[in-house]
């Protein structure tokens, strides 16, 4: 009988990890954290009078956190509970990271357990390192654990202090996050510089010259010894820099013309040696930016896809800031690269990777392939699939590279004079030609990073051919060319990552989430891979800015993590430095969180949510979303306050792209009476196409509609009709006009039988009529619709077709539609895989378990193994357990739980000694 209870945090991890270990072991999986601190409305009466009620924490008495079991996870701690009883000992195998070891403590403190308690942790999941993790066990390392416990205190403290805030003075249900929010500033800034920008024009020369049948590309670099102006040398406000020359079209044609006539000569040849370093093995963050060049992967994708590698044994663990490799990683890496490349490609002695991140910490090894042989992409390829696949073999790609011998080469610049003769521009010119040519791969073989930089313009990277100085060469093309100076690129995911992690915000464990948070709470969205900040992140920032400056400051957030760490490493106290953070700092007599929030009446709510846009046009955040004004003063000499042109804008627009011009063009339809298409040919009114809130429509001005404006059931309305998805507004005719204001149309009728109360039978002429619904398009046969597939059958559709489709039975709700995607057989149930629109939402199905797509997920791009992943995720956790009544039982237990919280510093003391004696 198996006596060792082994628990882990998924139920993946939890079936490979019971393959290495025998039968005197049984594996469990906690599915993730068990309890964590409620929200103060979930909490007992009795408790919410008392010093936890505000936040769940008490402030006054060293911020003491206040746990409950999480509903949704009894069953499990049930279970947990059974399963010790016939244990005589107990593995703690969550991750070795703050996260997981707060999990392990979470556990501790909730199963009790009375048999020895041992820590086991691993950095991969291989039959090897399991079996060593098993004989290698340590205590619980309550640093970390006061270290996790501070950082989930202090979000908690963040957000219901600054959340409010944003309530009462942007919108409702917004949310502030102490790295959310530093993030979404980021992304704010850069847009703010786009706004800012002001493009810049310019002309140049390209020449093409040929040396003994080989041509090269060439551009122009000076005239008359002076500079000729690029893009580089042009601030964001247009102006030039320095004493470039800047050349417009004229110009720079005159240029080209000239030396097309001119004899061209090598002035200088420079050569010199090309020495390139590889890259270091990956560390979460770096993983994310590759994933999301190379493989399209968004960082939320890239963890996921990450963490299966992991769970199922073949990569190390996907959470680190190291870049180190074990002794046998390095003998694995090198002899890989040996084989594959030969001797040649590896140095001497193996590579060792500094960590250049601020605040690196986590004392773990870099991703990599896991155990002491690597297996090749060829190896797993019959056992990976997809996205899994994509991941392993750039992971292994980048671990064998980093331990490759540097690439080597020569770079070669030429430099061409032409004597321009009379042209009115200069009398001579130089042109300019780099090239690189690696005569040695070295790691190249094997990888070569990605960039979010923009690809380099040609000739940068050609290859060139051997010349001389003082060498003749025919000039056979040259051609003036514009450019115009871009704006600084918006963050991708990847490279927002990056920039986060120089600047010290966050961990690389939270950069995935963060960026999702920022893209679920409506702050940020994605236009290709570009990151746009909406109108609402300016008004939230704005606010964060004036009255919160230190909480958005990048400093001040990259020392928070500082401190977090020294608590981690128990050389700082947790209670001390929350009460620093939320009550300030008599000694630097720094204000804390409470101070912060304390008066609030000074910020004025309209002047946060207004953003300037120039020419008397602003854009304001409003409680129905954002709109554009205008304030056109009067003309009249009346004196009378001038009322303000407003319209309603989507976020379809970038921040950037709101210029004065385009403010005045959406103004101009808000403020359009509509196209006139003609008169109704019965009514003599006017028929006219507009586009309103709900899409474009057509719609028969009434003249009694135009009077004064009358309530309730007085009030005239024009008939209205919405546009079919195929019609465009600034196409559609009277005649379509009038089509679609004749709807419902009447496709004929049909005789029934109907029997009244007294089981009298007669027959009765009942009606089919075609109609556009808020559903889409359907019939009405009395009390019952069915769906039609498109709108044009609304005209088309035959009174036998219809009835076609009333002799099928009903279907429940609205007509089933097709499968979005399809995938292959899941690898649990065996059946097929589509992805399905359902009435709230997308969601994915293999016909017996259903499962919702979470925020991020796209429908139209979502990958096989995520739908896996979300089908095994939704299996794992099992039918929804609440009934009616569940909440009132929810509460009844958390009474009897609050009982014993006024003994809370007393029993955490307790579990820290036991923990040490296990």
């Amino acid at each position: 009988m198996a006596n060792k209870l082994v628990i882990v945090e998924s139920p993946a991890k939890a079936k490979t990890i019971a393959g290495y270990l025998g039968g005197d072991f049984v594996v469990e999986a906690s599915v993730g954290h068990i309890r964590d601190i409620p929200t103060p409305s979930e909490m007992p009466a009795e408790m919410k009078k008392g010093p936890y009620g505000r936040f769940g924490v008490n402030i006054e008495e060293g911020f003491e956190p206040y746990y409950v079991v999480d509903p949704d996870k009894k069953k499990k701690v049930t279970e947990l509970r059974r399963l010790l009883k016939d244990a005589d000992s107990l593995y703690l195998a969550t991750d070795e990271d703050r996260e997981g070891e707060a999990i392990a403590w979470h556990l501790l403190e909730t199963l009790k357990p009375k048999v020895p308690v041992q820590r086991m942790v691993f950095h991969e999941i291989t039959r090897e390192a399991i079996e060593r993790a098993v004989g290698e066990t340590r205590e619980l390392d309550l640093d970390l654990v006061d270290a996790q416990e501070t950082r989930r205190i202090l979000d908690r403290l963040y957000g219901y202090e600054v959340s409010p805030v944003l309530w009462r003075k942007v919108k409702a249900g917004l949310s502030a996050g102490r790295v959310q929010s530093v993030a979404t500033r980021i992304v704010v800034e850069r847009e703010r510089e786009r706004m800012a920008f002001k493009v810049a024009s310019y002309w140049d020369v390209e020449g093409t010259f040929v040396s003994g049948g080989s041509p090269f590309v060439a551009r122009l670099s000076s005239l008359d010894g002076t500079k000729v102006a690029a893009g580089r040398d042009f601030d964001d406000t247009g102006a030039l820099k320095g004493t470039a020359r800047r050349l417009d079209e004229r110009a720079a044609t005159a240029v080209a013309e000239s030396t097309l006539a001119a004899e061209a000569t090598v002035t200088s040849v420079a050569e010199k040696p090309y020495t390139r370093r590889p890259y270091a093995p990956f560390t979460t963050s770096t993983m994310q930016q590759e994933a999301g060049r190379k493989l399209g992967l968004g960082s939320r994708d890239a963890m996921r896809v990450a963490q299966r590698l992991y769970e199922n044994g073949y990569i190390t663990y996907m959470r680190t800031d190291s870049t180190n490799l074990s002794r046998a990683a390095l003998s694995a890496a090198r002899g890989q690269a040996r084989d594959m490349y030969g001797g040649d490609y590896v140095p001497d002695s193996p590579r060792v990777y500094g960590k250049k991140a601020k605040n690196a910490q986590e004392a773990h090894e870099a991703i990599r392939p896991a155990g002491d042989r690597f297996r090749t992409p060829a190896q797993v390829a019959g056992e990976l699939r997809g996205d899994e696949f994509r991941l392993y073999e750039l992971i292994w790609k980048r671990t064998i590279a980093s331990q490759m011998a540097d690439a080597k080469g020569s770079t070669a610049t030429i430099r061409v004079g032409a004597d321009l003769g009379g042209c009115e521009v200069a009398s001579s010119a130089e042109y300019t030609a780099s090239g690189t040519v690696i005569t040695f791969k070295g790691f190249l073989a094997a990888y070569e990073e990605g960039t979010d930089a923009p690809k380099e313009t040609k000739g940068d990277s050609a290859r060139l051919p051997k010349l001389t100085e003082g060498a003749s060469l025919e000039v056979r093309d040259a051609t003036p060319l514009g450019h115009e100076t871009s704006p600084p690129a918006r963050y991708t995911e990847a490279s927002l990552v990056k920039i986060m992690e120089e600047k010290g915000i966050g961990r690389p464990s939270t950069y995935a989430s963060t960026i999702s948070t920022i893209q679920d709470r409506g702050y940020v969205r994605r236009r290709g891979s570009a990151l746009i900040p909406t109108w609402l992140a300016f008004a939230v920032t704005r606010l964060m800015e004036v009255h919160f400056t230190r909480l958005v400051d990048y400093d001040f957030t990259a020392a928070m993590e500082e401190d977090l760490d020294e608590i981690a490493r128990g050389e700082g106290q947790r209670a001390e430095w929350l009460r620093r953070f939320y009550f300030g700092d008599e000694a630097s007599e720094a204000s804390g969180l409470a101070g912060l929030v304390s008066d609030l009446g000074d910020i004025d709510a309209r002047a946060i949510s207004t953003i300037e846009i120039g020419d008397g046009v602003v854009v304001r955040v409003g409680r129905y979303g954002p709109y554009v004004e205008e304030v056109v003063p009067t003309s009249d000499g009346s004196g009378e306050e001038p009322k303000p042109k407003r319209a309603s804008i989507t976020d379809d627009i970038a921040p950037d792209e709101m210029t004065p011009a385009k403010a005045r063009e959406i103004l101009a339809q808000a403020a359009d009476d509509g196209r006139v298409l003609g008169t109704h040919p019965e009514t003599g009114n006017e028929v006219i196409v507009k586009t309103g809130r709900y899409g474009p429509f057509v719609t028969e001005v009434l003249p009694e509609a135009q009077e004064k404006p009358k309530k309730g059931k007085a009030k005239v309305k024009s008939p209205t009709a919405s546009l079919f998805k195929s019609m465009d507004p600034a196409t559609v005719d009277l005649e379509q006009a009038l089509r679609l204001l004749s709807l419902p149309r009447t496709v004929g009728t049909v005789t029934e039988t109907r029997t009244d109360e007294e089981g009298n039978e007669s027959q009765v002429e009942v009606p089919i009529t075609a109609q556009n619904g808020r559903y889409g398009p359907y019939l009405k046969k009395g009390t019952d619709s069915r769906s039609l597939e498109t709108e044009e059958q609304i005209f088309s559709l035959t009174l036998e077709e219809a009835q076609a489709i009333y002799a099928q039975p009903k279907r429940r709700g609205r007509a089933a539609k097709p499968p979005l995607r399809e995938f292959e057989e899941d690898p649990e149930s065996g059946k097929k895989v589509v992805v399905k629109d359902g009435r709230f939402g997308p969601y994915v199905t293999d016909g017996e378990t259903n499962a919702t797509l979470r925020a991020g997920d796209d429908p139209a791009t979502v990958s096989q193994e995520r739908a896996f992943e979300l089908l095994a995720e939704k299996r794992a956790k099992g039918p929804s357990t609440r009934k009616k009544g569940a909440k009132k039982a929810t509460k009844k237990t958390a009474k009897k739980t609050a009982k014993k919280s006024t003994a809370k510093s007393t029993k955490k003391t307790a579990a820290k000694k036991t923990a040490k004696k296990s």
